[in-house]
C-alpha cells in the first residue's frame, strides 16, 4: 500500500467581477485569487486491486463520503484515463474549512486528492495535463493546485501566478448559512437582467457579493458592522485585509491566518 497525506488550502477572491454568459452555462469571471493558510487535510491511501474501489471518510457531518464527493469524482476520472491496472483507494477527510462558503472547500480537496494520487503513481502525469484534467471537474481546482496570489479567468480555470503580497486575513460566516455557486450566479443573472440596483454594482469589489446580499440579513449585518469587509466566492465568508471579527454567537470567526505562495502539497 502506497500512502500520502496532502495539505489542502482555502482560497479567498480579492475581486470578483462576472463578465459574459457562455454557451456552456457558466460566466465567464475576472479574479485575483489568493490562498490562504487555512487547509484540509486528505490521507490518500491505494492499493493494486481486481477492480476499482473508491472509499471516502472522515469525522466531519458537512460532506458526503459517496459519490456526490468532487473527490470521489477526480479520482474515478483519473483511474479511468490513467491507470491500465485496477485500484482501491481511501481518502480520509480532517476537514476544517468551512462549506458552502465560498473559500474553495471542495476544489481544493478535489484539487488535493489528484496531486496525492499523482505523486504515489510516480508522476504519471504531467502537471500540464493534471492542469487540464482540474479544469474538467470544477472552476477552482486550478487555483489552488497552483496556489499563491493568482488571476482566474475563463470560468475559473484559466490560472497564472501574479506578484505575490503577504496580507493578515480574517474571517467571519454565519455559522447556518452557505450559499451555493449556482445560486449565487442565478441570482446574479437575475439581478443584472432586470436592472434592479445596477448602478450599486460599481460598490461592490465582488459581484456575487452584490447578487445575493439584499437576500440576506446575516450578510447585511456583517457589511454594516465592518464596512470594509469583502465577501468571497459565492459567499456566505467575509474577509478583512484591515481588522480582527470580534467573536459572536451564530458566527464562525477565525483571525490571524496569512497569504501564502503555495496551493495544495504533500506534507
Amino acid at each position: 500500500m502506497r500512502t500520502a497525506r496532502v495539505q489542502c488550502p482555502a482560497k479567498i477572491n480579492l475581486n470578483l467581477k462576472v463578465l459574459d454568459k457562455r454557451p456552456d452555462g457558466y460566466h465567464n469571471i475576472e479574479s485575483v485569487m489568493q490562498t490562504i493558510d487555512l487547509f484540509d487535510y486528505l490521507t490518500v491511501s491505494m492499493i493494486e486491486s481486481e477492480k476499482n474501489e473508491i472509499t471516502l471518510a472522515g469525522e466531519s457531518k458537512d460532506i458526503p463520503y459517496d459519490k456526490t464527493n468532487l473527490v470521489y469524482t477526480a479520482i474515478k476520472s483519473y483511474l479511468e484515463n490513467y491507470c491500465e491496472k485496477p485500484k482501491k483507494v481511501l481518502v480520509y477527510f480532517e476537514k476544517n474549512i468551512p462549506v458552502s462558503a465560498g473559500l474553495a472547500g471542495g476544489s481544493t480537496d478535489a484539487a488535493g486528492a489528484l496531486y496525492a494520487f499523482n505523486e504515489m503513481m510516480d508522476k504519471k502525469i504531467s502537471s500540464e495535463e493534471l492542469h487540464k484534467l482540474c479544469a474538467t471537474l470544477g472552476s477552482d481546482l486550478n487555483a489552488c493546485l497552483l496556489g499563491g496570489c493568482i488571476t482566474a479567468s475563463g470560468r475559473g480555470e484559466r490560472v497564472r501566478k501574479r506578484l505575490y503580497n503577504e496580507y493578515d486575513i480574517s474571517l467571519i460566516k454565519p455559522v447556518n448559512l452557505g450559499i451555493s455557486a449556482k445560486e449565487a450566479y442565478t441570482k446574479f443573472s437575475k439581478k443584472a437582467a432586470s436592472g434592479f440596483y445596477n448602478d450599486t454594482r460599481k460598490n461592490y469589489v465582488n459581484d456575487l457579493e452584490w447578487a445575493v446580499i439584499d437576500d440576506y440579513k446575516e450578510l447585511q449585518y456583517i457589511k454594516e458592522k465592518y464596512p470594509s469587509a469583502i465577501m468571497t466566492g459565492s459567499g456566505s465568508t467575509y474577509f478583512s485585509l484591515e481588522e480582527d471579527f470580534d467573536p459572536e454567537e451564530g458566527y464562525w470567526v477565525k483571525n490571524g491566518l496569512q497569504t501564502i505562495t503555495y496551493g495544495v502539497k504533500i506534507v
